[in-house]
């Protein structure tokens, strides 16, 4: 199925082969990589014979047939599959022979079928029947390669709101506000005035729109409110994609009362939705890369852009002498000392989100607003682990910090390591 280079025109193997490596430049990076103890970063090994096999396969008869049957196979659409299947491995083949050999035979029957490379790459199936290219396509984790990089969201309390760039605000944003809005998702909440007299708010109601995508998922809209936590869609389903057992996109059961967590393997995000107390906090870990088709999305975006100048309040920062209420018509007397106190029963850190805690309980007087902290805090342990190891959580309303320098061992080591990446890749 697959040409070797001596079937190839002197030309094509010469650009297949590439140009020739300095041997002593060859010799020195071979020697660097042997003599370096193994390091963290691994050489993801080539996947081209299992792209072949599966063409081949897509393309023979079934050989458990008992009667011959006219082959009726559509070769544009096994051909597509096939070069799909050819360019997820593209990073990891790229010094391979046989790689090469098939995207170039690739190329040629695309000519001699007179197939077009835009169109599905699946035909339809029985049910229950898993179309293993499908499967991987719906998978963020398996197409996106072995390093991976993840941003986070969270929307919590007066509110709270902790940017895709680790930037943390406090708004005040009553009525309906745009989180997210790109090709994949958008999220819409709604706030409403906690106090009378006061610019403090909450969330009491999400809106989620899983946009359709391919094969993986048809549109899903979820909707949370105060008065209801569903474990649903909206049309009374539970899962969004479309062969039938997918769970390219689910919602899960949490063992957990008043929290709800929305899977969308296929976009590589995960959604946890909590009620606490009368209000709803909101948090999100997507995939860094989906952000940037999102600052391609015109419109307001808090989760990226965060909250508009006119609507931030300037006192999260809070001052620990002063003794008085924030806000005189809190329903509850908090002092900063009173407020302190009962934080630190729930939060051990006196990082943002204690500092969130505090703030809350003098403009709201709600002692349910402590809780809120808590478990916006959860979930970012949850969602983002690497994160708090990365960027240890301070008093600064800025997470990220600077750390000091790495060991001069520590550089060659670093170094070592991208010399066997890049002989890898």
């Amino acid at each position: 199925m697959v040409m070797g280079l001596g079937s190839l025109p002197p030309a094509a193997v010469q650009r297949l082969r590439g140009p020739r490596r300095r041997p002593l430049l060859s010799m020195v990076l071979l020697v660097c990589v042997c003599l370096a103890p193994p390091p963290a970063v691994r050489c993801q090994p080539c996947q081209i014979q299992r792209c072949n096999a599966d063409y081949v396969a897509a393309t023979s008869p079934n050989p458990a047939l008992l009667e011959e049957t006219p082959l009726d196979v559509d070769y544009c659409i096994a051909l597509r599959a096939y070069s799909v299947c050819t360019r997820k491995t593209a990073k990891s083949c790229r010094g391979d022979l046989v790689y090469h050999s098939a995207v170039f035979r690739i190329k040629e029957l695309f000519t001699q079928y007179n197939c077009s490379s835009d169109g599905p790459t699946s035909s339809a199936k029985a049910p229950g029947t898993p179309d293993p290219l499908v499967s991987e396509l719906c998978n963020y984790e398996s197409r996106a390669g072995f390093q991976k990089k993840f941003a986070h969201c969270g929307l919590f309390g007066d509110p709270h709101l902790r940017t895709f760039k680790d930037e943390f605000q406090t708004c005040k944003v009553e009525g309906a506000w745009p989180l997210i809005d790109n090709q994949y998702l958008s999220v819409q909440v709604t706030n409403v005035p906690v106090v009378l007299g006061s610019s403090a708010t909450a969330t009491s109601k999400i809106t989620l729109i899983f946009k359709s995508y391919q094969d993986c998922t048809e549109q899903k809209v979820y909707q949370a409110s105060t008065e209801d936590l569903p474990l649903a869609f909206s049309d009374g389903t539970r899962t969004g994609g479309r062969p039938a057992g997918a769970s390219s996109l689910r919602i899960l059961e949490k063992p957990d009362a008043g929290q709800v967590e929305i899977q969308a393997s296929y976009i590589g995000s995960t959604v946890i939705i909590r009620q606490v107390g009368r209000y709803l906090t909101f948090a999100i870990r997507v995939p860094e890369e989906t952000l940037r088709l999102s600052e391609e999305s015109a419109g307001l975006q808090l989760c990226l852009h965060g909250c508009p100048k006119n609507e931030l309040i300037q006192e999260h920062r809070l001052s620990l002498q002063n003794s008085g209420p924030l806000r005189p018509s809190s329903r509850r007397a908090y002092t900063v000392e009173t407020a302190t106190e009962q934080c630190r029963h729930i939060l051990q850190v006196e990082d943002v989100y204690f500092q969130s805690c505090v703030f809350d309980l003098l403009t709201t007087g709600d002692p349910e607003f402590s809780l809120a902290a808590h478990g916006a805090l959860e979930d970012l342990k949850a969602l983002y682990p690497s994160k708090l190891k990365l960027h240890p959580l301070s008093k600064a309303i800025h997470v990220a910090g600077s750390a000091p320098g790495p060991p001069a061992a520590s550089l060659v080591w670093c170094g070592l390591a991208v010399l066997r990446l890049l002989w890898c890749c």
